[in-house]
């Protein structure tokens, strides 16, 4: 029970779950529905989507274990405590558990692209196995770039669905092209909404780790420009994330969908508002890290509004 409680914590758990609960609800409750709406029917079915959800938590996974086998020393600084390799589990298992998985997320996004015909997946995920690799052993020490990839990597997770219904000879139906413009607005919105919201969590993660990325040459954010401006840059962040809710607090107003408007506003008073706060008077360690657990429920709750669009269509 011990390994398989350190196996979890090595995998991240929590974060798998919150890829697979985007996945499910783009798919459930973005993506049928509007198929559904238009009389069609989506070129993912229900069996190679399941597929595309395994493939894509396999290689997250994988992903947190190479992150984590290369951050072994930084690791025995800025969280001893919650350390699993070289602890529970080995290296060489970890690195065992680390290929196992990726490439058996691989082989998933082959086989779905084969019966798709679209290559396109199988390459970007294999792009995403890669970045994650380098993110691990270079691009987490270099000044915004390995964030700017892990969030663009977050984004991932319901681009490659959005990527999956793109095929030229369907999107040539006109109707077909319509249902396939609203998914990829919707898309575009809650894609927008993981890349900033991940920008802003794992520049709030360096600041909780800078004492032993610090020591390991790492140039992140608080380290090279200090923590006044990262934290400068993480409000700015946060202001964007603001506007683009009380936007679209506008437009559900003038769409009379009420019930969106009071979710958004209960998420900018009782979440956006108070982490804002939050961020100003953080000095420490411990302060940073309740701030990424605050934004993990922001990002939560943004994903959660997905169910509310199972009932309203843009």
């Amino acid at each position: 029970m011990k390994k398989l409680i350190s196996f979890l914590v090595l995998v991240r758990s929590l974060n798998l779950v919150f890829i697979l609960l985007t996945q499910l609800l783009f798919y459930y409750c973005i993506v049928m529905p509007t198929y559904e709406s238009f009389q069609r029917v989506p070129i993912l079915d229900a069996g190679l989507f399941y597929i595309l959800v395994l493939a894509s938590v396999l290689i997250a996974a994988g992903g947190y274990v190479i992150n984590d086998y290369f951050d072994l020393n930084i690791d025995k600084i800025n969280k001893p405590k919650r350390m699993v390799i070289d602890k529970s589990i080995g290296r060489r298992w970890a690195m065992f558990f680390h290929m196992t998985m990726s490439v058996t997320g691989l082989l998933l996004s082959g086989f779905i692209a084969w019966k798709i015909k679209n290559v396109f997946l199988f390459g970007f995920n294999a792009c995403s196995i890669l970045l994650l690799w380098y993110y691990s052993t270079t691009l987490k020490k270099k000044l915004l770039i390995g964030n700017v990839v892990i969030s663009l990597l977050t984004a991932w997770v319901i681009g490659v669905i959005l990527l999956c219904e793109f095929n030229t000879r369907e999107i040539q139906d006109p109707i077909a092209q319509a249902a396939f413009i609203k998914i990829y607005k919707m898309a575009v919105l809650y894609g927008g909404f993981a890349f900033v919201i991940s920008m802003i969590r794992e520049i709030i993660k360096d600041m909780e780790d800078a004492d032993g990325d610090r020591k390991y040459g790492c140039k992140t954010v608080p380290i090279v420009w200090g923590f006044s401006t990262a934290k400068i840059l993480v409000l700015v962040l946060l202001v964007f994330l603001l506007a683009v809710f009380v936007v679209f607090m506008g437009y559900a107003l003038l769409q009379k969908w009420i019930v969106i408007f009071v979710f958004l506003l209960l998420i900018v008073f009782f979440q956006l508002i108070p982490v804002m706060r939050a961020v100003q008077t953080g000095n420490t360690s411990e302060a940073y890290h309740r701030i990424s657990n605050k934004i993990k429920l922001l990002m939560l709750s943004g994903i959660g509004s997905m169910l509310l669009f199972y009932f309203y269509s843009l």
